[in-house]
């Protein structure tokens, strides 16, 4: 298999090694600290306009017509509203533990987090619709800001969390990475007919972009967990636990969709999480070492792809 050929087809891991290695020769190395100072103000003004991109070249393809509710998407939602309260159930029942609290609050993270920004560009690639999958992260993104102001604050009573500025903050970051490059997608289609079909012409455009921001995105996921306050001990079982979270979110969106009729959108809807955001409230809201479980799952989810991807091409050469 040539150099290129083994490139093409292990994109994410590659991307997610890239990452891994890059920053942890940073760290390591003590002479690139100028360097890492000059580089990491730069990578974190880019990274949103990388994440624009994306999604931007993937809308260019939807069929906003075909963006319709479908069973399935309800019934994903409804097993995350039931795994939410589960989760829930299980920090209570563990509250006076610390340990195991945050433990249950990584695990939290990762379940009330919306769908992926990016997970129409790989359910597109592995035989799903990506226009009823686009329609699934919008719908996702607001059930996720609707439910982490009013769980949030049952768990972390002292977060301070209003409920209607937790939903629109929420929603605000939400807007920037998925409404407006959806907006301009719509646009592009209507009143840059010629100018859209160039970037939709581009074999894998989308796809190869969400690798590059993938591999931004492993680097700062270890660098978090490298950071991290928690233990060695915690850190192993609560990257265990997110493993374990991330196939059984696969099976049951799998599982919905085999009742609801669509079997390759449900488990990528309901397992494709997007940690960004979850990372994010883990920090603002709850313990900050309860984000290192979405840091983790989101190189578990990702390898996890890697096989979907590998085993789609196997079955289609």
């Amino acid at each position: 298999m040539s150099i290129k050929q083994f490139l093409k087809d292990w994109t994410l891991p590659v991307a997610i090694a890239t990452g891994t290695v890059v920053y942890l020769i940073f760290y390591w190395v003590p002479q690139l600290e100028p360097a890492s100072n000059f580089f990491g103000p730069i990578i974190d003004t880019i990274f949103p306009m990388m994440v624009f991109c994306t999604l931007f070249s993937t809308f260019c393809r939807v069929d906003f017509h075909q963006m319709r509710p479908h069973r399935w998407q309800f019934g994903v939602l409804l097993a995350q509203v039931l795994l939410v309260a589960l989760n829930v159930w299980i920090i209570f029942c563990v509250e006076g533990n610390l340990w195991q609290k945050i433990l249950w609050e990584s695990v939290l993270t990762c379940i009330i987090g919306p769908a992926a920004t990016a997970a129409p560009v790989v359910t597109a690639k592995i035989g799903g619709n990506i226009n009823t999958m686009t329609a699934f992260v919008v719908l996702s993104s607001f059930a996720s800001a609707l439910m982490i102001p009013a769980v949030f604050p049952l768990l972390e009573r002292g977060a301070g969390l209003n409920f209607w500025t937790a939903f629109l903050i929420i929603l605000e970051k939400l807007a920037i990475v998925l409404i407006a490059p959806l907006a301009l997608g719509w646009y592009m289609q209507h009143y840059a007919k010629r100018l859209c079909e160039k970037i939709v012409s581009i074999p894998d455009l989308s796809f190869y972009l969400w690798a590059a921001q993938l591999s931004v995105t492993s680097g700062v996921t270890v660098r978090n967990i490298v950071h991290s306050e928690a233990g060695l001990t915690l850190l192993l079982m609560i990257a265990i636990l997110s493993l374990i979270l991330c196939f059984v979110l696969f099976l049951v969106g799998r599982s919905v969709g085999r009742h609801l009729g669509d079997e390759i959108n449900s488990g990528q809807a309901s397992f494709q999480k997007n940690t960004a955001l979850s990372i994010w409230v883990a920090y603002t809201y709850l313990n900050p070492m309860a984000s290192v479980g979405a840091g983790c799952y989101v190189l578990w989810q990702n390898i996890i792809n890697s096989l979907e991807l590998w085993e789609y091409r196997k079955k289609h050469q």
